[in-house]
């Protein structure tokens, strides 16, 4: 019911005010409709690749550090506890960036945001290739954890918000792909440029491109969904009509299709009644917190297992099990070879095997992985080989997944700091897995570390179970 209707219905005549509200709502109504009924084109693939590049180098800096850190141990004289701290200053700048960049996104656009978090990570790369001692390479990776930080989440709200409701799950998750390939090139390039040419390589390849890829994303168009919660009709208008023209299919023909046309159009305006401010209290109202809590431990605890085992590999191969440098890093680089497997298949089944579903699968066979490794006892570098890069790449699915399903719970007006502030948690919890790595392996040993990544599967399991289902609805019918 809109508001002119509602008016009527009490008795009472509707003001100007009231009939501007119900034309704006009804128009609203109408753009995301047109948004909806647009199928995937070389519009979206545009977008895409361009925000994809800059996600690709946003994982290859997140990763650069662990494939430098077995050179940085011998030439710096690092122990395991300077070791945690190292890489867990990169993920402690990650944590202020997603909330920094997701307010910015809600205030000043998708666009501008991406573009200034994607010079300061590129900015910050080339300058971590300068620095020379311990604290000058903290202090680096901190400033560029901020902007690492904050093109994810805000890359991940603006790929939801170009999608449609049918296929969304795997047009995004392809989209997402890119993130593991990401890591798998840090990987690829670092066990090849590292040994032959020196740790300052890695930082200048990760950093150089992503200048250029700023300019690009600048050129973007923005979020029509975010310009109509704005209440920038015009604008998204525009942008729609630049859409519509990249192909001459749609989904629902309105002379054809005209039942479900008016039922669409009836669902996306309820979904627009009561406009709200976005603010991040929201966060916590009934319709929301339990949203909120339940994302919060995903990401906690995917990333705690899935980074921590990342991260450290490389150097686990050095320094436990002592082998070369080139074996060590060609080795731990299987573990992204195997996730940007798994996130292919995930992108081909989730829409098909349902968010919630997924979840609580990637959990169980994650935590029986390293469960196994750690009571077997992981004397062998060749079962952590097999074991815990399985158990990573199996977790990794979970970890992309979450970027489609967080912004999928939030509505427009608070989707970029619902997702940030939900990706904070996965910055502290990579944060926090170094650094208890480090602790652990010095005082239980190795297999301990891997009963405590197991255990940590046990908690997200439990909050995989409470996940809502979101799979082919529209944004505005899951999140009003």
């Amino acid at each position: 019911m809109d508001t002119k209707v509602a008016a009527l219905g009490a008795g009472i005549a509707p003001t100007a005010d009231q009939h501007l509200a119900a034309n704006q709502q009804g128009r609203a109504a109408q753009l995301l409709f047109r948004i909806e009924n647009v199928p995937f084109c070389r519009w979206h693939t545009k977008a895409r690749v361009i925000m994809g590049s800059a996600t690709f180098f946003d994982a290859f800096d997140a990763l650069s550090l662990a494939f430098v850190m077995p050179v940085l141990v011998g030439l710096w004289h690092l122990g395991p506890t300077e070791i945690g701290v190292l890489i867990a200053a990169g993920y402690l700048g990650q944590v202020i960036g997603a909330l920094l960049f997701g307010w910015l996104a809600e205030r000043r656009g998708r666009v501008p945001s991406a573009t200034l978090a994607v010079g300061i990570m590129s900015v910050m790369s080339v300058a971590s290739a300068f620095t020379g001692n311990f604290q000058m390479l903290f202090l680096a990776r901190f400033i560029q954890g901020i902007g690492v930080g904050g093109e994810v989440p805000v890359a991940a709200a603006y790929i939801n918000e170009l999608s449609q409701a049918h296929g969304r799950g795997r047009f995004f998750i392809l989209y997402e792909l890119i993130f593991p390939l990401g890591l798998l090139g840090a990987a690829q390039i670092g066990a090849f440029v590292v040994p032959r040419f020196g740790w300052e390589y890695m930082f200048l390849i990760g950093g150089i491109p992503g200048i250029l890829i700023a300019a690009l994303i600048l050129r973007l168009s923005e979020s029509p969904r975010w310009l109509i919660a704005k209440g920038r009709l015009d604008e998204a208008e525009r942008i729609i009509e630049r859409l519509e023209a990249a192909t001459n299919k749609r989904n629902l023909d309105p002379a054809r299709d005209r039942i479900e046309v008016d039922a669409r159009l009836a669902s996306l305006q309820a979904g627009l009644q009561n406009p709200r401010k976005a603010s991040w209290k929201e966060l916590f109202s009934p319709i929301y917190r339990g949203r909120t809590l339940i994302v919060w431990v995903l990401w906690a605890s995917s990333y705690f297992v899935a980074n921590g085992i990342n991260n450290w590999l490389p150097s686990l191969y050095k320094t436990v099990y002592h082998l070369p440098l080139q074996e060590s890093l060609h080795m731990a680089s299987i573990s992204n070879v195997l996730s940007t497997c798994a996130v292919l298949a995930c992108a081909f089944l989730i829409d098909r095997v349902g968010r919630r579903r997924w979840a609580m699968g990637c959990f169980v066979l994650s935590g029986a992985l390293l469960a196994t490794l750690g009571i077997l006892g992981a004397d062998d570098p060749r079962s952590v080989m097999l074991l815990a890069s399985s158990a990573y790449a199996v977790m990794g699915t979970t970890t992309v997944m979450l970027y489609l399903y967080t912004p999928e719970i939030y509505p427009t007006r608070m989707r970029a700091i619902g997702t940030g502030l939900a990706t904070s948690w996965l910055r502290a919890a990579s944060a926090a897995a170094p650094a208890i790595v480090g602790v652990v392996l010095s005082g239980q040993g190795v297999a301990a570390v891997f009963l405590m990544f197991a255990l940590t599967t046990i908690v997200g399991l439990i909050a995989a179970t409470r996940m809502i289902e979101t799979t082919n609805r529209a944004l505005e019918e899951i999140s009003p």
